[in-house]
């Protein structure tokens, strides 16, 4: 039995195959070569040439002396370790690229249904060919010749709607490279978390060896100046922490868009794209992928630094004592010199 044939000529097995062939970050199908990551997924290779490019920009070209790098899979956000040669030393995956050529083999040869396109209200046997630049709605030639759009300024569909895909395609490549971004800013914040605490208690470990060596009269000036670090450990971790809320809130917010573009690009017909919410959509996820601009944190925010004492002093001055105060760095830590835009 032909099964290989039955397969291809079923419609809902080909849509259901063709979904299968869809690469994560450009929503088209596979192009020559596809690489194979560690996790099972597949993608294009220049399209996994450029999510490694944008999570690691310090990276040159195959046979740089450069290490290699890392970035995250679209699909499972599982971490890929890259070696020096990149995204060209990954594995193709020869298999899913023989499916394609055999699939747009058998896609070149069906003719088209009738009822794959729609049609025109006014004019019910001509389709929906052209696009009304003026009224910014898809119409029919009719209608341009003879009926409500004769005045109006028309273009192609296809190139509308090839024209609004691509800029939905870039959105998407943004938002996922703007995510990673964004994922790393918020593990940096978190380890600042984390050297806020340690350093605080080394701070405090520090005092108190010190105030153990003296008598009772370093008691009350030692738990006054433990209040201290507390709370400066407080703010510091408080504001941080807020940080990294805002952070995820974004991601959480980016991804979201993500998914609604991914569904947007899942519409394969031009004027159904074009007249229902997707095409709407549109400004909204492209105002979107340009991102925004949130606070940061100073370099050497985490320190501890600044609550160091000496203690060599005579007991008539230890209610005197005080932090020793240190010079602020005014340099910022931000991880990246460059704002959450992409």
């Amino acid at each position: 039995m032909d099964f290989q044939g039955g397969i291809l000529r079923d419609g809902s097995a080909m849509e259901s195959l063709e979904k299968q062939l869809i690469c994560p970050i450009c929503l088209e199908m596979f192009s020559k070569p596809v690489v194979i990551l560690p996790c099972q997924h597949n993608l294009c290779r220049k399209c996994a040439n450029d999510v490694f490019q944008a999570a690691n920009p310090y990276w040159q070209s195959r046979g740089s002396v450069i290490s290699g790098g890392r970035f995250r899979c679209p699909s499972c956000r599982h971490e890929v370790l890259l070696d020096r040669h990149g995204v060209y030393g990954l594995q193709r995956n020869l298999l899913v690229e023989n499916i394609i050529d055999i699939y747009k083999q058998e896609c070149s040869s069906r003719p088209l249904k009738k009822g794959e396109h729609p049609m025109c209200k006014e004019h019910e046997d001509e389709r929906i060919n052209i696009y009304c630049v003026t009224c910014e709605v898809p119409t029919c030639s009719m209608c341009k010749v003879f009926g409500a759009h004769k005045d109006c300024e028309v273009a192609p569909l296809q190139t509308i709607f090839q024209g609004q895909k691509t800029e939905l395609n870039n959105c998407i490549s943004m938002l996922v490279a703007g995510n990673d971004r964004i994922q790393t800013i918020i593990s940096q914040l978190e380890e600042s978390c984390r050297s806020t605490e340690e350093n605080s208690e080394a701070a405090k470990q520090e005092l108190c060896a010190r105030f153990d060596a003296f008598s009772a009269v370093l008691e009350e000036k030692k738990s006054e100046l433990l209040q201290r670090i507390a709370q400066e450990q407080s703010d510091k971790t408080g504001f941080v922490q807020g940080l990294i809320r805002q952070y995820k809130e974004q991601l959480e917010k980016s991804s979201r868009l993500v998914e609604t573009a991914i569904q947007a690009m899942e519409e394969t017909g031009g004027a159904t794209f074009l007249m229902g919410t997707h095409g709407r959509a549109v400004p909204r996820i492209v105002e979107a992928s340009k991102g925004g601009r949130l606070e940061k944190i100073e370099q050497g925010y985490e320190s501890m630094d600044a609550f160091s004492v000496s203690l060599e002093h005579l007991a008539d001055a230890v209610r005197a004592l005080d932090f020793e105060p240190v010079e602020e760095d005014e340099e910022y830590f931000d991880g990246e010199e460059e704002d959450v835009e992409e």
